[in-house]
């Protein structure tokens, strides 16, 4: 473990344990003589080839299901790793294709379905069937164990355990530009810990009223300052104007931009709820989505 990993999970862990898409003829001219009759006038008929049909895109019948929710588990961790992915509309008749991936982490005394309660495999369908948006995959990880021993080695089994599965198991794009992560309150504070500490895995980070402890912002903004450049994952950062932890989300977002760190942040009207992260749900994914339409412009 190097010297930023072991900075990052002796704050982090701190926290995490402490937040509440016609025919034609040709007629031959012929002028007649004294001498000699005229020959039989003869008539040429061309039949033209039929013109194609103008082609018309057919519509995929899968489009107009909806996306499939399903639970799957890495059980060759301790304690076994549950989760929820959400697939696609046509994942399972385009097997050809391979998609990107989004893990969402929830929030603290919640578990994997927070997020899917907030509606994100509906506004999913609503944007890949609409074409907005080109399909994508989503995770949703159990961190239930938030309370106990187990919920310290939650960031372990997620970067060690998690990814490779779902990338083994699941046609995935299984590399750094079609990965993102993000999460909300607690899950928002993991995003901090593992998206800066791994950048090689993640090129898109979503804080989402993120908890982190006023007395962590000088080793984190360290850490974001050695972070070279090339590496930084694009990111967003929102909070609301009443949430409890607007302090601690302020200082954050300062040592984001004393260190340049482009990143793109939101100062909504709302608390740290429910309520305020199932309002903004469409803006966060229309946000995940967008990112992935860059990288594949860019290539």
């Amino acid at each position: 473990m190097n010297t930023r990993q072991a900075i990052l999970k002796n704050i982090f862990f701190t926290f995490l344990f402490g937040l509440s898409a016609c025919s034609t003829s040709n007629e031959i001219p012929h002028t007649p003589t004294a001498t000699q009759p005229p020959p039989p006038t003869s008539t040429a008929t061309f039949t033209p080839s039929p013109v194609p049909p103008t082609a018309t895109a057919t519509p995929l019948t899968c489009l107009t299901a909806a996306g499939q929710v399903k639970p799957d588990v890495v059980s060759t961790t301790n304690p076994p790793q549950e989760f929820l992915i959400y697939l696609p509309p046509c994942y399972e008749t385009q097997t050809e294709l391979n998609y990107p991936v989004l893990y969402l982490l929830h929030g603290q005394t919640y578990n994997q379905d927070q997020w899917v309660r907030l509606g994100v495999p509906t506004i999913a369908d609503q944007l890949i069937q609409s074409g907005e948006a080109s399909p994508f995959i989503v995770v949703f990880p159990d961190d239930r164990y938030w309370n106990l021993p187990a919920g310290a080695g939650f960031g372990n089994r997620l970067i060690r355990d998690l990814i490779p599965y779902v990338d083994a198991h699941y046609r995935t794009y299984a590399d750094r530009e079609h990965r993102a992560l993000g999460g909300l309150s607690r899950g928002g504070g993991w995003t901090v810990q593992l998206g800066f500490e791994h950048p090689e895995l993640f090129s898109i980070l979503g804080l989402h009223s993120p908890a982190i402890f006023k007395d962590n912002a000088p080793v984190v903004e360290r850490i974001i300052k050695n972070i070279p450049e090339a590496e930084r994952p694009r990111l967003w950062f929102d909070v609301g104007d009443a949430d409890r932890e607007l302090g601690s989300a302020t200082l954050l977002e300062e040592a984001l931009t004393r260190q340049n760190y482009f990143h793109e942040f939101h100062l909504f009207t709302g608390d740290h709820s429910e309520s305020y992260w199932g309002a903004h749900v469409g803006a966060y994914l229309r946000w995940y989505a967008e990112q992935w339409s860059s990288v594949t412009a860019e290539q």
